[in-house]
């Protein structure tokens, strides 16, 4: 489960793999509630952007915006299902956040270590999200929101490395930059497909 990541400032690598322009931000360390960038493609204009979106997706229907500390990561199984995840999952809303690297607590040595990890490459990741928008009650500030999606992680040779003895081993999904595009522009059945180890690039820290 990631809680935590850093935001790319990588201009180029975004402009070379999206021809878009990465917009700035004061935040680099990202804890849900904070913003983040991430690129999505709208299926009415086929228009693909990129903007600052609120970690921690918060459906249409939630009454306060800390309804998004809980939703930061959707389970891949029951994305479809519940009800904070399944208007957006539906509706294709997918995305991909862009990090330099991310978070997770290893247990080797009998507590946790906080312990970041990245691409092998060095490169920006582009995480599998979903996204969605909420309208703030009190101001009308329609707000952008995404959660990043996860799968179990016992057969992955790093991530099933983190978290406590007894609890599942699960990985957030950052895609290999050959299966961005076919993410934007996934089905909800084609989305599951691409939920995969085998789609994460060689990982380490």
């Amino acid at each position: 489960m990631c809680v935590q990541y850093l935001t790319s400032v990588n201009v180029e690598w975004v402009k070379s793999h999206f021809d878009l322009e990465l917009p700035s931000s004061a935040v680099h360390d990202v804890f849900p509630t904070y913003p983040g960038p991430i690129v999505l493609k709208s299926h009415n204009t086929e228009r693909t952007a990129i903007g600052l979106a609120r970690f921690g997706l918060i459906p249409s229907w939630a009454k306060d915006g800390n309804f998004g500390r809980k939703t930061y990561n959707a389970r891949a199984e029951t994305v479809s299902e519940k009800p904070s995840y399944k208007n957006a999952w539906l509706k294709r809303h997918y995305a991909l956040a862009i990090a330099d690297a991310f978070y997770e607590p290893n247990y080797e040595i009998g507590k946790a270590v906080r312990t970041r990890i990245r691409q092998t490459n060095g490169e920006p990741m582009g995480i599998a999200s979903i996204w969605d928008t909420w309208t703030e009650p009190e101001t009308g500030e329609l707000i952008v929101t995404f959660s990043m999606l996860t799968i179990n992680a016992d057969e992955h040779p790093l991530m099933n490395r983190f978290h406590k003895p007894e609890e599942e081993k699960r990985t957030i999904v950052p895609l290999k930059p050959e299966l961005f595009h076919d993410w934007l522009n996934a089905t909800p059945d084609t989305a599951r497909d691409l939920l995969s180890l085998s789609s994460i690039p060689e990982l380490t820290f």
